[in-house]
């Protein structure tokens, strides 16, 4: 079935729109949960819960891209119970790559811009990348994957990948500046 499709569902309050998406994106959801999270009941439980949520906002929610919102859902969720499963410790491994990407992502709070606005600058500055890096940053930063997946992934040493990713986050810091968020 497809998302327009899926979304009417949703619209009309049929039930089996949360079936029809599940279908669609439920390992999608569960990769990238799985990825931040290290137990599988957790990675269910933000699934389900995302699932829901979709279901709570469409409408009057009507999201272009289905599997973008849903994917957005899945990950904001489950950074949400890592936070609440490691409280007070400081080590889990999706937090390094958060803590990364902080380098060069100014805090929307210090600097009043908006999710939107920073998601918007983000996409413009990565289509000015060649495809590997982009791909490279979109697993990193997006999925969660480990450096050695990636490498894994695109035939490379984790060395260089966390080469390039740096270098990435550099030019994407000097991008933001240059947009005028110079917060560093």
């Amino acid at each position: 079935m497809d998302d327009a499709s899926i979304i009417e569902l949703f619209r009309k309050r049929d039930e089996k729109a949360i079936t029809e998406l599940r279908q669609k994106y439920g390992r999608l959801c569960f990769y990238i949960a799985g990825n931040i999270l290290s137990q599988r009941e957790d990675a269910e439980e933000c699934v389900n819960t995302a699932l829901f949520d979709v279901w709570q906002n469409i409408p009057p929610d009507s999201p272009d891209d289905l599997r973008t919102y849903l994917c957005r859902i899945v990950k904001n969720k489950a950074i949400d119970r890592l936070k609440y499963n490691s409280a007070g410790k400081r080590d889990p491994k999706f937090t390094v790559s958060l803590d990364e990407l902080a380098e060069c992502v100014p805090d929307r709070a210090e600097e009043n811009i908006s999710a939107e606005r920073l998601s918007e600058l983000i996409s413009r500055f990565l289509r000015t990348q060649d495809e590997r890096r982009r791909k490279i940053f979109v697993r990193r930063y997006w999925y969660g994957d480990s450096l050695g997946r990636i490498a894994e992934l695109f035939g490379m040493n984790e060395k260089t990948v966390a080469t390039d990713l740096y270098r990435t986050r550099k030019k994407l810091k000097a991008f933001l500046q240059k947009e005028g968020y110079d917060y560093g």
